[in-house]
């Protein structure tokens, strides 16, 4: 998957800077692009994402009138290093304040975040997301759960209409009772292949979760099309006898198939978003402001948040009973354990794992998907509350959580390993997206 660029060139033709300009676009970019054959300024573009300036001169300024019919993103890479160069600076401006969409990135580095997302703006018209489940919110935890935006037609339909992606939905019931019939011993040559690291883990329910991988994974290889996936694995989990945590660790490592807990389309549509966009390593959780109070202390059946300065602005994150469904691949720590939750299946089991300490970044799509929430923090430390609800949880400290409080869209969130909010930045602008800080 590549961007499609189109090189132009104004009417005093290519001197040698645009041809060797040209030339290290087509090395700096061979993974992220493909160059087509350079145009002049005024010719008929054909199928491409977005046009590409190799070199700008003065002349852009009297031919706004051509530049504004070409329809289409302008990227100016103009310096020896698949950059803006400096002094182009006035013309960007310029091209700016009379409506033109200009890319005109200073590191390399986002210069092929923006051939990413434009590639994944086109790859999206032919993309869809596998769900399984058969009647969300009807079941477990019904008060909770019947809440939720993502299970909407509304919702599954603002998907289509904006980002062209289709969602799919099969029986979370069926693929239960087939992942049950797959043999033992098929079981059990995934697990001696991908060498799982289990703690507490019972043989059966080690086979279990590696049933229900082969299950989802042939399901999956039905269709290459499908590029994202969930189940709706807490409210309807009376279906099966294990939970697909370990399934999607090991199709993302395998497939780079994004996945997201209990079916949430947004957040399976932010994480795709980010992870193709920018390369960012990325899961989801839930995520407990302390500001919330007892509210977030009785669902995880604790006494008291731990002793912090500044609470207000730090939150404690935990899914399932551990830091998040973190895949072995990008964890600094990682072991497969009994399940936590009361909800799910005795037989059932979770990921226990650690994401590195440092920055990251807090990130979800508005239900209305015209707006990126980005919240920059820090994860400190991995805390601990035995016999509750919270095994392992990450604690993260942001710079201002009353205005987080304002922001929320949803106790589901995504975090990003790493400070990618430039890169979130010029991938919502290929989106037409607006970031809210």
């Amino acid at each position: 998957m590549k961007a499609i660029l189109q090189p132009l060139y104004f009417k005093s033709g290519m001197d040698d800077e645009f041809k060797s300009h040209l030339d290290m676009m087509r090395v700096y970019l061979k993974d992220e692009a493909n160059l087509l054959e350079p145009l002049k300024l005024g010719g008929t573009i054909k199928d491409a994402d977005a046009v590409i300036f190799p070199q700008l001169t003065g002349e852009a300024f009297g031919e706004v009138d051509l530049l504004k019919k070409i329809k289409l993103p302008l990227l100016v890479t103009t310096s020896d290093f698949g950059t803006v160069n400096m002094w182009d600076w006035e013309i960007v401006t310029f091209l700016k304040t009379k409506g033109l969409k200009v890319f005109a990135p200073y590191s390399l580095d986002l210069t092929k975040t923006i051939c990413r997302s434009l590639a994944l703006k086109r790859d999206m018209k032919n993309t869809k997301f596998l769900v399984f489940q058969d009647n969300p919110g009807i079941g477990m935890q019904a008060e909770i759960f019947k809440r939720f935006y993502w299970w909407e037609e509304i919702c599954t339909k603002s998907i289509k209409e904006k980002f062209g992606i289709s969602i799919v939905r099969k029986s979370f019931k069926e693929i239960a009772e087939k992942s049950k019939k797959i043999s033992d011993s098929r079981a059990l040559e995934v697990a001696k292949d991908k060498t799982i690291n289990i703690d507490g883990v019972s043989s059966n329910a080690l086979l279990s979760a590696c049933k229900m991988y082969i299950a989802i994974k042939e399901e999956l290889e039905k269709d290459p099309d499908i590029k994202g996936a969930g189940i709706n694995c807490l409210n309807e989990s009376f279906y099966s006898n294990t939970t697909p945590c370990l399934a999607w660790s090991l199709l993302y490592e395998e497939k780079n198939v994004v996945w997201s807990c209990e079916a949430d389309t947004i957040s399976l549509l932010t994480m795709y978003l980010v992870q193709r966009s920018t390369g960012a390593d990325i899961i989801m959780s839930n995520i407990y402001p302390f500001l919330v109070g007892m509210a977030a202390l009785k669902h995880e059946k604790i006494d008291k948040f731990p002793e912090v300065d500044e609470p207000e602005n730090h939150l404690l994150v935990v899914h399932c009973g551990y830091f998040g469904l973190v895949p072995k691949c990008i964890a600094s720590e990682w072991a497969l354990r009994e399940k936590v939750l009361a909800i799910v299946d005795k037989n059932a089991t979770v990921i226990d794992a650690r994401l590195p300490l440092g920055k990251i970044l807090i990130t979800k799509l508005h239900p209305d998907l015209n707006e990126l929430m980005v919240v920059k923090g820090e994860l400190e430390k991995y805390v601990q509350y035995p016999g509750s609800d919270c095994r392992n949880g990450g604690l993260i400290k942001i710079e201002d959580g009353f205005r987080l409080m304002d922001l929320f869209y949803s106790h589901h969130n995504c975090i990003v390993v790493g400070d990618k909010s430039e890169d979130l930045k010029y991938m919502s602008k290929v989106f037409d997206i607006n970031i809210v800080r």
